[in-house]
């Protein structure tokens, strides 16, 4: 009878220790992160100068061009070849230093936003740790959670959290 007893108390324990669970929107998370709208703001910005100054170059370069193609009608074939392949060295050098500047561009924005998920995955770690969660699943695009209760959706707390800190 004692055995009984024992084994019903400690299946009723078990059954009170159920995993809490709830889910974050990643998508939404993350949309809504202002830092992250900030940071992609800076990036475009950038990346809009860039483009800018890569089409300036561009036309700048295309009206040289256009002015070799009529001197040219006017020198030796020999001269117009070694101008042209000058023009032809300096056009390229020109392509690869904006392409560099977009490469860096590119990394430096991905950089950032690597460092803002990661920011964000702890924020979600903490969270779980101070609310006393046991798993916090991700959904959204992509994500794990193809249903939740709302009542689970951890998102919109985690988003103030996420928000006030950089406010600060």
């Amino acid at each position: 009878m004692k055995k009984i007893l024992v084994l019903a108390i400690a299946m009723v324990a078990m059954a009170c220790q159920q995993n809490k669970i709830g889910y974050v929107d990643n998508v939404k998370l993350l949309d809504g992160y202002q830092e992250k709208i900030d940071v992609e703001a800076k990036f475009k910005t950038k990346a809009d100068a860039l483009a800018k100054k890569r089409d300036s170059i561009s036309q700048a370069f295309q009206l040289e061009l256009q002015e070799f193609q009529t001197k040219a009608q006017k020198m030796s074939q020999k001269s117009a070849q070694e101008e042209y392949s000058l023009l032809q060295q300096r056009g390229q050098f020109v392509g690869q230093q904006l392409q560099q500047e977009e490469q860096q561009l590119q990394q430096s924005s991905q950089t950032e936003i690597d460092s803002l998920v990661s920011k964000v995955k702890k924020e979600i770690n903490d969270y779980g740790k101070a609310n006393g969660y046991t798993y916090i699943l991700g959904g959204g695009d992509g994500g794990s959670v193809l249903y939740g209760e709302e009542t689970q959706n951890l998102t919109d707390a985690i988003l103030k959290i996420l928000n006030d800190k950089y406010k600060k």
